[in-house]
């Protein structure tokens, strides 16, 4: 089945990867950009099947002019992809609240503004798949990524809720959550707090895990998700999402089981 998709933050990187996989395997695809230029090649090679659009994800109008212009085109919306987003880094008190608030408008509310505006689409129509990029620092936390956590983190349960909500409209919610992707994530795009000496030697020591995925492997991924007859909420993507992930995750269980009697006593 042809499928039509609608991607965040297409111009590189994961997003791009994404569109490059459905559009070779004939799906559509509206691939949004702030800058479209960067989409060119993809529509002088795939012609029609692509429909580029300029979008800044922190526009509410331009998220809402955008998801109308593919239901215009191609008739409506199958697969939603929250892609754009990027990282901010430095330890929670080097980082000023204006690079939090900008790190939340782009990586939590861009993707509540294009859910919201697609949601009608997909209700009239009784299907579709919400496709939000998390990341294993959306379950997962570590030193000098407090702001990028709490970005992903509230995505996490904005769409946890979410998929609740819609699921009795035939409409599907996958939270996909890689490990260090090989994008321009920890480079050209990312933001960077003044660092304060006083956390020198805790950069110092930080874990940079070696390797990372390849944006075309997790793009099959992102495809198979879809493809899926019931696709998860969540998925761990790459070695290092899991290899991170899941022993945190049993600490935190752990955790709350040795207070749990503590905890309960408060009725």
């Amino acid at each position: 089945m042809t499928r039509t998709w609608f991607v965040t933050g297409a111009g590189r990187g994961l997003g791009r990867a994404i569109v490059v996989a459905a559009l070779r395997r004939g799906d559509r695809v509206a691939a949004t950009a702030r800058d479209v230029s960067s989409l060119d090649d993809l529509v002088a090679e795939h012609g029609d099947a692509v429909l580029p659009l300029r979008l800044d994800v922190t526009d509410r109008g331009e998220a809402s002019a955008a998801v109308a212009s593919a239901v215009e085109r191609f008739g409506g919306v199958d697969v939603v992809v929250n892609n754009a987003g990027y990282g901010l880094f430095g330890a929670v008190e080097e980082i000023t609240p204006e690079q939090l608030r900008d790190q939340l408008e782009v990586n939590l509310f861009g993707a509540l503004h294009v859910t919201q505006a697609v949601l009608p689409v997909l209700r009239a129509q009784g299907s579709g798949h919400v496709v939000q990029v998390s990341s294993s620092s959306g379950v997962a936390a570590w030193p000098s990524l407090g702001g990028y956590h709490a970005s992903k983190w509230a995505l996490e349960g904005l769409s946890d809720a979410l998929a609740q909500e819609v699921a009795g409209f035939g409409i599907r919610v996958t939270l996909v959550e890689p490990g260090p992707v090989d994008t321009e994530w920890r480079g050209a795009s990312a933001v960077r707090a003044e660092p304060l000496p006083a956390y020198d030697a805790l950069r110092a020591a930080a874990w940079h895990p070696p390797g990372s995925s390849d944006p075309a492997d997790v793009a099959q991924v992102v495809l198979a998700v879809v493809d899926a007859d019931e696709p998860p909420l969540r998925i761990l993507v790459g070695n290092l999402a899991a290899d991170a992930v899941l022993p945190a995750t049993e600490a935190r269980i752990a955790g709350w089981r040795r207070w749990e009697r503590l905890g309960r006593s408060a009725g």
